[in-house]
């Protein structure tokens, strides 16, 4: 069964197109096979792992907004996972959905089509690049999601606008996709020299009322690095790296989470929100 999973905070520089590169690379290196999903008209995570947004023809957003069939889309990458890239044309996409019945399920009816499509050989786990925005591709990718993952900047002003995600994603429960849940907050760039990191890390839980995904990604010079190789980190990296160690870590957890039973929380469940 694949498990889709959505990364997203709308706050940007949060460090997540690089959960996103590095936890595909760790799922990888677990004998999974992963898919990302470039959702961000920015085109990061489509950089950062080799690939020339200005060089393609065909993107996400074909497959979105034109009907095109993923699969002649995906691209193979060096670091063992695929992507369905992006360019700039994405940001198109919200203006040309806006009056399209059924926006929210495009990305849903993607996923499922490579599904049906791919049978057997398809994917095991799909991570969604959320722009930062809580737009229709946000709301998109939270619908045809099983989970929603939030890196949260280990500083105080990152917690701005999580209450407002959170309320996104209890809309979209209640209308697009009540199986919807949050897997939890994981800690970026956390500094555990410092005073202050440490005490937004302890307070996350009691804050958000959330999991906290352990262990935090520290602070590393290799994750500006990595994506100028094309690489994630897990590549460009040492294997003792503070950082790839870690998602390494995160990712070991994340695929024991996904055996857990997948609920149905009800209509009026509400996540909590500081």
């Amino acid at each position: 069964m694949t498990t889709t999973l959505a990364i997203a905070n709308q706050k940007g520089g949060v460090a997540k197109t690089t959960t996103v590169a590095s936890l595909g690379a760790a799922l990888v290196e677990l004998g999974h096979k992963v898919l990302l999903v470039d959702l961000d008209p920015q085109a990061c995570l489509t950089f950062s792992l080799g690939i020339d947004p200005e060089d393609l023809e065909l993107s996400v957003h074909h497959v979105l907004t034109k009907g095109l069939d993923p699969l002649e889309v995906i691209l193979e990458t060096e670091d063992g996972v695929d992507l369905l890239p992006a360019t700039i044309e994405l940001a198109r996409a919200e203006a040309d959905l806006l009056t399209r019945t059924g926006r929210e399920h495009v990305i849903k009816s993607a996923l499922e089509g490579i599904e049906e499509d791919l049978g057997d050989a398809g994917y095991d786990w799909v991570l969604l690049d959320c722009p930062p925005s809580l737009g229709v591709l946000t709301v998109a990718a939270l619908t045809a999601a099983n989970g929603v993952l939030v890196p949260l900047q280990c500083e105080t002003l990152s917690h701005r606008g999580v209450g407002q995600l959170l309320d996104t994603v209890h809309d979209v429960r209640r209308f697009t996709n009540r199986k919807l849940e949050v897997w939890g907050v994981l800690p970026t760039l956390y500094d555990g020299r410092t005073n202050h990191s440490r005490t937004v890390l302890e307070t996350i839980s009691e804050t958000y009322q959330l999991e906290v995904v352990e262990p935090p990604i520290p602070k590393t010079i290799k994750f500006a690095e990595a994506p100028a190789a094309g690489r994630s980190i897990l590549s460009t990296a040492a294997k003792s790296n503070k950082g790839a160690k870690a998602y390494r870590e995160v990712a070991v957890n994340l695929v024991e989470r996904a055996k857990r039973p997948r609920a149905v929380p009800s209509k009026s469940a509400k996540p909590a929100k500081g």
